[in-house]
């Protein structure tokens, strides 16, 4: 029985800056799991990949031509047991995303967005690398600009802390208050 051959998932995600070239980028992953001696050629028009799984008896092989030119020698490959990762720099700088992957227009049914890695082009900040920069928690739950993280809780007065807890927390309550005493249980009448 000889090898299938198949076209692996890719997954990709770009930046652009008209200004800062290492943020002039896009994003590819190849996933192939248990790849063993995989052939890559990367050009400046083209990224062209052959490999096989060492688990199973299957071939891989992708060609694909990218929509504009990339600088092979600043782009990055790392290759690990489940994929192959590209950070490949754009040739030319540009503020505007490159419309497509491809030089064609056309859709394949194993190229998909890395929802991970993408930022939509109006919400590029260049000062902004942290991805969880800038993100509010409550935003998301309908309360625009509600800022848990300088909570000041001694401001929720009138409170008067848990009583009956224990524990001993308190949230600034009255200090004069005093913890009253459960009434006994009824006995239950035979």
């Amino acid at each position: 029985m000889s090898a299938q051959t198949a076209t692996p998932e890719v997954l990709w995600a770009q930046r652009s800056s008209a200004d800062d070239e290492s943020k002039n980028v896009v994003y590819l992953t190849i996933n192939t799991p248990d790849v063993k001696s995989p052939s890559i050629n990367l050009t400046s028009t083209s990224l062209s990949f052959t490999g096989s799984s060492s688990t199973s008896d299957k071939s891989y092989a992708l060609n694909i031509e990218f929509f504009a030119e990339i600088d092979p020698e600043a782009s990055v490959t790392h290759v690990s047991t489940r994929n192959i990762q590209f950070i490949l720099r754009k040739k030319e700088k540009n503020e505007e995303y490159w419309p497509r992957l491809f030089k064609e227009k056309k859709k394949e049914h194993w190229l998909k967005t890395d929802f991970d890695k993408w930022v939509d082009e109006d919400e590029q900040d260049p000062e902004e690398e942290n991805p969880m920069a800038g993100i509010n928690p409550m935003a998301n739950m309908g309360m625009p600009g509600m800022d848990f993280n300088n909570l000041d809780l001694s401001k929720l007065g009138g409170m008067g802390g848990l009583g009956g807890m224990g524990g001993g927390m308190d949230f600034g309550g009255d200090e004069s208050d005093e913890e009253e005493e459960m009434p006994a249980l009824e006995e239950e009448k035979k």
